[in-house]
């Protein structure tokens, strides 16, 4: 199945076919030098397969998890760039999760001011959200994404077999977006996850995830309005993820929490049991006043307010400005310390 991304000239195809990868050369250009950037998690396999399909592939792997989406690791990757004598007719191709996709589209928005970039989402977060949308950064003082572009990829290849790799806790994590999106925007979706078994529709979650980020970035391309509604949880989610304590937390397990308090009473008792049939958390031991004092460096944050996403209906959102400091009392709902 081929989805359009209708962005002008920014415009692109997302692929969505099971063992697309193997025939990647078939969807891309990779008759140049094609840069490969992966990490330690990901199959070496996966990789591998890509650069079998290029005429002069250079596979870079980077430590797994948050640590790599750094200023240090980014320079790296240029530098390594810049030794190979890549040029601007030349391209990067991310393979692997949502880390790899954003430290890599960030590194082929920046080098010579932009080169082609393909991604290959190999984890069911980065196959429902990360991967398309054009968002690319790096972490820095502790501040997720906080350097960073938007720079959308050439295509998108999203192959649902990759995903038979993944322990169950990963998958669990991507379809908290999912999850997410289903909230703000399709009563259908959250009823799949609600009354019918997931793993067996994984094609279709994909699928209608991917509509439903496609029609928010289309309009609205930029973040200058309906596509915060894609932030459902993330301001409180960032909060708890950037507490050094909490970071055995999984980014989908921080936004599955996020959600919690940004649901009205009666969307949280259909929320909190797709929560748990998910084995996503639904409580944590944090510290309030360090949550909201990491989410006030939030980007969304203006003068102590927070736009905020708030669910009062399932498949249907509003926007609401929040004092940050009045989200304690919000954030006492997860936390397990009764705050």
């Amino acid at each position: 199945m081929n989805i359009h991304m209708n962005l002008g000239e920014n415009s692109y195809d997302i692929v969505v076919e099971r063992s697309v990868m193997k025939r990647a050369d078939k969807e891309l250009n990779l008759n140049r030098k094609v840069f490969i950037i992966t990490d330690s998690g990901v199959p070496e396999s996966y990789a591998k397969c890509v650069a079998d399909q290029c005429l002069t592939p250079h596979i870079a792997t980077v430590c797994q998890g948050e640590v790599s989406k750094s200023i240090e690791t980014y320079e790296s990757l240029l530098k390594k760039m810049l030794s190979l004598g890549f040029t601007r007719g030349d391209c990067v191709v991310a393979v692997g999760g949502g880390v790899v996709g954003d430290l890599s589209g960030f590194v082929a928005a920046s080098y010579m001011r932009g080169i082609d970039f393909y991604n290959i989402p190999t984890t069911v977060l980065s196959q429902i959200d990360s991967s398309i949308g054009g968002k690319v950064a790096v972490n820095l003082g502790g501040i997720k994404n906080i350097v960073g572009a938007f720079y959308q990829p050439k295509k998108v290849l999203i192959d649902p077999d990759v995903l038979s790799t993944l322990p169950t806790r990963q998958i669990s994590n991507g379809l908290a977006e999912a999850v997410k999106m289903s909230l703000t925007s399709d009563a259908e979706l959250f009823d799949i996850f609600e009354n019918q078994d997931i793993l067996s529709n994984i094609d279709e979650i994909i699928v209608k995830s991917l509509n439903i980020k496609k029609s928010v970035v289309e309009q609205d391309e930029k973040e200058s309005g309906l596509r915060k509604i894609l932030n459902f949880g993330h301001s409180i989610g960032h909060g708890i993820e950037s507490e050094e304590a909490l970071s055995n937390l999984y980014h989908g397990e921080c936004v599955a929490l996020g959600m919690i308090p940004m649901c009205s009473s009666k969307v949280r008792e259909h929320l909190v049991p797709v929560l748990k049939k998910l084995s996503l958390p639904t409580s944590v031991n944090c510290d309030a006043t360090r949550v909201i004092e990491a989410l006030s460096h939030d980007k969304k944050v203006k003068n102590g307010k927070l736009t905020a996403v708030y669910v009062e209906k399932v498949g249907s959102f509003v926007m609401k400005e929040i004092e940050c400091e009045s989200l304690k009392e919000s954030i006492a709902l997860i936390s397990e310390r009764g705050e």
